[in-house]
């Protein structure tokens, strides 16, 4: 049994320790806004929040290369829990600058985003494409994530 705290909430898991940690939030605890796209931690899509106690400052992570062994007593934040209302500024930026497309890796780009904004409230424009670089777009909707991480970190 792993035990770690999802959104808030605290729960066991009965998985083999090697478990991804991605598979164990989509098909055990059935959240499925993060989402699997290569399995090699090469594109973002499953990207989540993991800090290793209440106070920590969270890191972005791929949930598809962390085994779940790894999250032990430790907290995990997906997209599902970054706000219960969609009223996180980079959600309401990610409408009004209309991000997505297809709308697949946008939980990890609104993930990666908001780990950056915790870091860097007010990042350059430079350090966005930085820290965005690890997350990749099919639809190339690059210009608009940036425009929306800006958008966000002014508050707007």
């Amino acid at each position: 049994m792993t035990r770690f705290a999802i959104n808030g909430r605290w729960l066991e898991v009965d998985v083999p320790p090697d478990t991804p940690l991605l598979w164990v939030i989509r098909d055990h605890l059935r959240m499925t806004g993060t989402k699997f796209g290569c399995g090699a931690g090469l594109c973002g899509a499953c990207t989540v929040h993991l800090a290793k106690d209440a106070n920590a400052a969270a890191e972005a992570i791929f949930s598809c290369q962390t085994e779940v062994s790894e999250v032990e007593g430790k907290y995990v934040t997906t997209i599902e829990g970054l706000s219960s209302d969609n009223s996180h500024p980079l959600q309401k930026a990610w409408i009004a600058e209309q991000v997505p497309q297809c709308g697949y890796c946008q939980s990890g780009q609104i993930m990666r985003a908001a780990a950056l904004l915790k870091k860097s409230p007010q990042p350059t424009r430079e350090e966005i494409v930085k820290a965005m670089k690890t997350n990749l777009c099919r639809c190339g909707t690059y210009n608009r994530i940036i425009a929306a991480v800006e958008r966000a970190s002014r508050g707007a």
